[in-house]
């Protein structure tokens, strides 16, 4: 569990840095195309939409799974298209990268907390994922929490990068 809160820690703080450059170049547009669709493009508002709402979920899930019997493998998750996920990425991206990245902060803590607090008894439960199957807490957290989180942080940096480069 030390590299997977590690490495939270370290893409949480790395999030969080990019604070300065994504509100600097506020507004950003909002993408015509948001959901799961192959021609989606997100922009940050959806990123961080997205992160605001995913955080506080798989933490939830994670915890829905703890809290059931540990001889089974408890049915959990979501898949892309879950019409809560996209409902809610579309009313949060109307706010600001700022108001956004705020919200984050309290849940990268409560994300924090909860990974900080896995036994190694918690990582070896199961679940049972609607496309993924069964997966130990250890492999949800690693997938739908850090390197998700990993992987939406380098979104950022990317779109950064591409809105800094002259036209």
């Amino acid at each position: 569990m030390d590299d997977l809160g590690r490495r939270f820690r370290v893409a949480g703080s790395e999030l969080l840095d990019l604070r300065g450059p994504l509100v600097a170049r506020e507004p950003w547009p909002l993408s015509a195309v948001y959901g799961t669709e192959a021609e989606a493009d997100w922009g940050p508002r959806e990123v961080l939409a997205h992160v605001n709402e995913m955080l506080p979920y798989w933490t939830t899930q994670i915890r829905l799974v703890l809290a059931e019997d540990p001889a089974g493998a408890t049915p959990f998750g979501r898949v892309a298209t879950d019409p809560e996920r996209l409902g809610r990425i579309a009313s949060d991206r109307q706010l600001g990268c700022a108001d956004l990245l705020d919200r984050i902060a309290a849940d990268l803590a409560i994300a924090e907390d909860l990974l900080g607090g896995l036994t190694p008894a918690d990582l070896e439960r199961r679940g049972l994922h609607p496309t993924r199957g069964e997966l130990t807490i250890a492999e949800a957290a690693d997938r739908f929490v850090v390197t998700h989180l990993v992987e939406h942080v380098a979104q950022l940096e990317t779109i950064i990068a591409r809105s800094s480069s002259p036209a």
